[in-house]
């Protein structure tokens, strides 16, 4: 368990509060979505794409394949055709034919809860897994994308660059009822003011709570 001084406790807090405040306590998944396998495959997709990419893949994809059936059954090169735009498109391809087949002949048709068994599915990591459990099942849990790995590095709530190792560090230190919020929160701040180059820190809100803010402050101010 790691120790949090009484000083960083109230920082933190401030932080939590401070997304709250601006963003609400709504859930709000990016990525559309009507049943839990076409969330399942849609964030197989989203690895290394916009969450706006997939979502105009997904609209005619879900209307072709209508079933957890038809993907299983897809035609490899045809599949790739229909997601080529999102990349890495001959891997998506085969892991959500596979993954497919494994919910329809093991489980039934349903996705698992348990992370295990999740990230046990092709194509499916703890990144994946999370969003499922999180969106589908509401089970608290962190997902670490390249947002909320950036943001939480600058915010100095862990130094780990391992997606795992952060996850991990990010359950020690923020309460577990704002796990998921916090996902969606720092999505947010990522795409808007705590941009991956040149960070607007001179506009943002956690800027007085934040080491990587104060210390862009500092130094234009030299």
């Amino acid at each position: 368990m790691k120790r949090i001084t009484k000083k960083e406790r109230e920082r933190i807090d401030r932080i939590i509060e401070a997304l709250n405040r601006e963003y609400g306590d709504d859930y709000r998944c990016f990525l559309n979505y009507e049943t839990p396998w076409q969330l399942l495959i849609a964030t197989i997709l989203s690895a290394q794409c916009t969450d706006a990419r997939v979502n105009i893949v997904t609209k005619d994809l879900f209307k072709k394949y209508r079933s957890i059936e038809d993907f299983a059954m897809a035609e490899p090169e045809e599949l790739e055709k229909d997601i080529h735009s999102t990349g890495f498109y001959k891997n998506k391809a085969k892991n959500i034919i596979q993954c497919m087949k494994t919910l329809l002949f093991e489980y039934h048709g349903e996705v698992p809860k348990d992370i295990n068994e999740l990230t046990a599915l092709a194509g499916v990591g703890r990144k994946t897994a999370n969003v499922i459990r999180g969106n589908i099942y509401h089970e608290p849990s962190i997902v670490v994308d390249t947002h909320v790995k950036r943001i939480s590095k600058r915010l100095g709530l862990t130094k780990e660059t391992d997606p795992t190792k952060i996850e991990f560090d990010l359950m020690e230190v923020l309460p577990k009822e704002e796990w998921i919020l916090y996902n969606h929160q720092i999505i947010t701040l990522g795409r808007s003011i705590c941009i991956a180059q040149s960070p607007k820190c001179a506009i943002c809100f956690l800027a007085k709570d934040c080491p990587q803010a104060n210390k862009q402050i500092s130094e234009k101010k030299k």
